[in-house]
């Protein structure tokens, strides 16, 4: 798959050498704390996801999120991971998902460029009609930020995850290729200040 590029980042097709990385990311329970994880991960674990993931579409590929050091001749480096998820072809509908596993670059905007970057493939590239994603209720910052982003509120799941001794909600979003073309017919700018994380495709 070609590198798909932003203004600061690029994203590029996840590699087995990205495993020590991810195993660093999403043992950390502070990134985890917005995410469908619940269990510590082992190598052995993430190397089996690895495996199952090849064997699936490109277009569902886990995809690294990098940023430039900003030379002329650049170097990146992984800062997270997004992708899409289960595409339903037949419907052109896809869920999305982003995780900034860099928690010093939280709340920087990094996420916010992915998610348009995204949008912009799956419309764009892979032709489909609706981005959907769920979000904890428990993310209100991320929630925020994805109805900047242009998604809308469809409804939700009640009580549907059980973290640290209660349950919360999960709210399903989605944004429509008619409604992206619309905003940028309109020139509105995607704001920045994407939460922290929103549900990643990435899971062992």
């Amino acid at each position: 798959m070609p590198y798909i590029y932003g203004k600061r980042i690029r994203l590029r097709a996840a590699e087995k050498e990205d495993i020590p990385t991810f195993l660093h990311w999403f043992n950390d329970p502070e990134v985890t704390e917005n995410l469908m994880m619940t269990t510590p991960m082992a190598r052995v674990e993430e190397e089996r996801w690895y495996d199952c993931m090849m064997q699936k579409p490109a277009t569902e590929h886990v995809m690294v999120i990098e940023i430039s050091d900003g030379q002329q001749k650049p170097s990146y480096r992984a800062i997270g991971t997004c992708g899409f998820i289960s595409i339903d072809w037949r419907n052109r509908s896809s869920e999305v998902g982003i995780s900034i596993g860099e928690k010093s670059l939280w709340d920087q905007g990094y996420g916010t460029e992915t998610m348009s970057l995204l949008i912009e493939h799956g419309f764009n590239t892979l032709n489909l009609h609706r981005i959907w994603l769920q979000v904890h209720s428990t993310n209100p910052r991320g929630i925020r930020a994805y109805e900047k982003a242009g998604f809308i509120h469809e409804g939700k799941f009640r009580q549907a995850e059980f973290k640290k001794g209660a349950y919360c909600d999960v709210h399903v979003m989605s944004i429509l290729a008619d409604e992206r073309r619309q905003s940028e017919i309109k020139g509105k700018p995607i704001e920045k200040g994407l939460g922290q994380n929103g549900n990643t495709p990435h899971a062992a």
